[in-house]
């Protein structure tokens, strides 16, 4: 019989486990306890439980807890963590340190189902939505967890496409009897999938990045087929509509691309777009990919278009580029992997 994880269930949901066995409920609250506080990665450090309930537990369920397969350390600190999944596929997290702050960006799915061209792990396909376990786990097996101030749901994989499994990771990091994560360390990003979108901005108080790479339809269509069906101008439409407060943040993602959405043209059009909208612009050199004719904006180029929105009252960053001596591209590693796993089979 198929061992089920427990890692990912929520309090209720391992409340209601123990209830199932004859167990008292408070084994229930114990066992969030070890799961979420103390990061027990097997039954027998669960010591305020009997062994006879351990016992029990060990006959049903795992822990669910898997160390990463492989790591890839850049010059300026940046690691790069590759994890198996469940599937006998493997997912990236990135661990980004910079002076009194550490960021981990964490994958979703296994591939993706959105096509961009700018993307590898799109080129990947879709291979399969991860559990909420499977994305706390790049989190909870990471060597530096105790030291990480932010996750942005930036890596593999389209965050509202897996909306259900996302929403319950959040609800681990950030609840009480969880992580106890401020939401305000969380960014989850999106292509802007609308419903989904809605659901996640009127149920979570984390921070939202939408990518939009260029704002005229005709355009965004060839580089994100996603524009077929939620345009960007609808997405902005929607953000308008909800109170934001002033602790929450949106911030639109823009990855710089030479000849193709840089010009002076397109400062003017996003300034119109976004215009009165408290928001941040995340301007992003594009790091580049095997099989693409996309080429990164000059440095000049991109400085220039910064300074055009500033001058527009919008406030624009340039994101440091980080990781490049290691597959900073997200998909290249896993993709790797993928191809050397498959070879081997023959």
């Amino acid at each position: 019989m198929e061992k089920t994880p427990l890692f990912g269930k929520s309090a209720d949901e391992l409340k209601e486990i123990v209830l199932q066995m004859g167990l008292p409920a408070f084994n229930g609250r114990q066992l969030t306890e070890w799961l979420y506080k103390k990061h027990a990665r097997t039954f027998e450090e669960m010591t305020n439980l009997s062994k006879k309930t351990r016992s029990l537990l060990e006959e049903r369920f795992t822990v669910g807890l898997t160390n990463f397969s492989n790591v890839q350390t850049s010059s300026d600190g940046t690691k790069k963590y590759l994890y198996p999944t469940s599937n006998q596929r493997f997912i990236e997290a990135a661990y980004i340190p910079d002076d009194d702050r550490a960021t981990l960006c964490v994958s979703s799915q296994v591939g993706c189902k959105m096509g961009c061209l700018f993307c590898m792990t799109g080129k990947q396909g879709f291979q399969s939505q991860l559990s909420a376990g499977e994305i706390v786990n790049q989190i909870s097996s990471l060597p530096e967890r105790d030291q990480l101030s932010n996750i942005v749901y930036m890596g593999m994989g389209e965050p509202f496409d897996n909306l259900e499994e996302v929403m319950k990771s959040l609800q681990i990091l950030t609840s009480e009897w969880g992580y106890a994560m401020s939401p305000r360390r969380i960014t989850v990003s999106t292509i802007g999938m609308i419903p989904a979108m809605k659901h996640f901005i009127e149920h979570s108080e984390c921070h939202l990045a939408v990518s939009m790479h260029t704002p005229f339809h005709e355009e965004r269509k060839k580089l994100m087929p996603v524009e077929n069906v939620y345009p960007i101008a609808e997405v902005v439409d929607v953000l308008r509509k909800f109170d934001w407060g002033k602790q929450r943040r949106i911030s639109f993602e823009y990855i710089m691309f030479k000849g193709i959405n840089d010009s002076p043209r397109h400062a003017k059009e996003i300034a119109r777009l976004l215009g009165g909208m408290r928001c941040r612009i995340n301007l992003i050199r594009f790091h580049p990919i095997p099989d693409t004719p996309l080429e990164s904006s000059s440095e000049a180029t991109i400085q220039e278009f910064r300074e055009a929105l500033l001058l527009k009252d919008l406030r624009t960053t340039v994101r440091a580029s980080r990781g490049q001596d290691i597959f900073a591209a997200c998909g290249l590693l896993s993709t790797k992997e993928l191809v050397k796993m498959q070879t081997s089979d023959f």
